[in-house]
């Protein structure tokens, strides 16, 4: 069931950029991240009398991790924007995604997850697919790393984003998967706050298409991470998190046909590693 249910985060998170993506290219990134929580909070309330009482099992470890990882878990998003804003799109979104990397080290460190030779075998191979399809190695050099202005933002997003996934599992054993998720949607007014301290402009789709993909993208992105929660609860979140968070491989493969994005050799054979490594993982997990 983890495996099962990491794979619906896998394709709900991928999907849910492809859609955000076409929102963002209308009202901008931080105005369709912001609307995406709205919704989700919306989607999620129809599901609140089947939840159960969250104090019915709330102990004290699992409070206090759950309101500090409820704004940490908006943080990710704000800042990925910035730094694609402010530099490199191909390594910002690289580094960033790479906090599935950083949650497997912090679960086994912190959480007593134990992964098999095998296994660690198989997370290596997506995650040299991940930065094969995502990063341009042709235009690449190490200096960027030390020089792009949006190396900072998607640093900061990279551990924000590992923080959460990882120790988000503390409070989900405790109360289910439920909860946790909708507590960090609830945070929205956060990034409101966050843009009216940049004086960004707060838009709202207008036009039917847009609205439609907003909902599509939110809906998605909501059950990829009730998904993700899903299936923490039931197995390791050092499993978990790599299947889960190879979703850009996804995006790309999907960019093809809705962005019409080309895909060069390089990223095809990414995408083909990320994949083994995905089905590997899956089966020795």
């Amino acid at each position: 069931m983890a495996i099962i249910f990491a794979l619906i985060a896998f394709f709900g998170w991928g999907l849910g950029d492809i859609f955000g993506g076409l929102v963002s290219r209308k009202i901008g990134g931080i105005s369709s991240a912001f609307w995406s929580y709205v919704l989700c909070v919306i989607f999620a309330s129809f599901y609140i009398p089947f939840a159960g009482n969250p104090l019915e099992h709330m102990n004290t470890l699992a409070l206090v991790v759950l309101i500090i990882l409820t704004p940490i878990g908006l943080v990710p998003l704000i800042t990925l924007y910035e730094g694609i804003k402010r530099g490199n799109a191909s390594l910002v979104g690289t580094i960033g995604s790479t906090f599935a990397a950083l949650v497997v080290i912090l679960s086994i460190i912190f959480l007593g997850d134990k992964i098999s030779y095998t296994q660690i075998i198989a997370i290596v191979i997506i995650f040299v697919g991940l930065i094969l399809a995502s990063l341009d190695l042709k235009t690449f050099n190490i200096k960027q790393l030390v020089t792009d202005k949006g190396v900072p933002f998607a640093i900061a997003s990279m551990i924000f984003w590992a923080i959460y996934f990882t120790f988000v599992r503390i409070p989900i054993r405790q109360i289910g998967w439920f909860w946790p998720a909708y507590l960090s949607w609830c945070g929205f007014p956060l990034v409101y706050i966050f843009m009216r301290a940049k004086k960004m402009k707060l838009t709202i789709p207008n036009d039917s298409k847009t609205i439609m993909y907003t909902v599509i993208g939110a809906f998605v992105s909501c059950a990829a991470l009730f998904g993700f929660n899903y299936a923490v609860s039931k197995g390791q979140t050092a499993i978990v998190a790599p299947i889960s968070g190879a979703y850009p491989v996804l995006f790309a493969s999907l960019a093809y046909f809705v962005f019409k994005d080309r895909l060069n050799k390089q990223q095809v054979t990414g995408i083909i590693f990320t994949l083994v490594g995905i089905v590997l993982l899956s089966v020795l997990g």
